[in-house]
């Protein structure tokens, strides 16, 4: 059976991927499984929203990774505008290039948006907390910036104690 984005749930298994990210790395769910991580969709490298939140993470890092979590930023930007934005902003975790649309269909975040009365299609804001064995164990849609990494974090240190 083949999940459809709409039926993405908590306990159902995250979508597949290997995605390109900065700093020539690449990330895949196969080779993430065994920990926890946080993988959050954001619309455009460099823009004042995407930067607050990249930042955040950034400034969260340590404590995520105390809690045992990966973070995983995705957009569909190029790999090279990624690693000036990381370079930019000193973002040291992955920042995901899913350059064809293909994971942020499969987790459901590529949506019809509307922006002054004009609709366009674009990435929703939305984290996942995906668990160690490649099980979404909280979803975060239409985010806001301010506070979220804080929630995110709480989540992460959760599933840390659950386990």
């Amino acid at each position: 059976m083949t999940m459809t984005a709409t039926e993405l749930s908590v306990g159902a298994q995250a979508p597949d991927f290997t995605m390109e990210a900065s700093g020539g790395r690449t990330v895949a769910l196969a080779e993430l499984k065994g920990a926890p991580f946080v993988l959050y969709f954001y619309p455009k490298a460099d823009t004042p929203g995407c930067t607050k939140e990249a930042c955040g993470f950034g400034e969260a890092l340590n404590a995520f990774e105390k809690a045992g979590a990966r973070v995983i930023g995705v957009s569909r930007d190029p790999v090279k505008k990624l690693d000036a934005f990381a370079g930019k902003y000193d973002l040291t975790f992955p920042l995901a290039s899913d350059a064809e649309g293909s994971v942020t269909e499969a987790y459901g975040v590529w949506v019809e948006k509307t922006l002054y009365g004009k609709t366009h299609m674009g990435i929703e804001r939305a984290t996942f907390l995906i668990d160690a064995q490649g099980k979404i164990a909280h979803i975060w849609r239409k985010v806001k910036v301010p506070g979220h990494v804080e929630e995110v974090l709480g989540e992460v240190e959760k599933l840390a104690t659950a386990d």
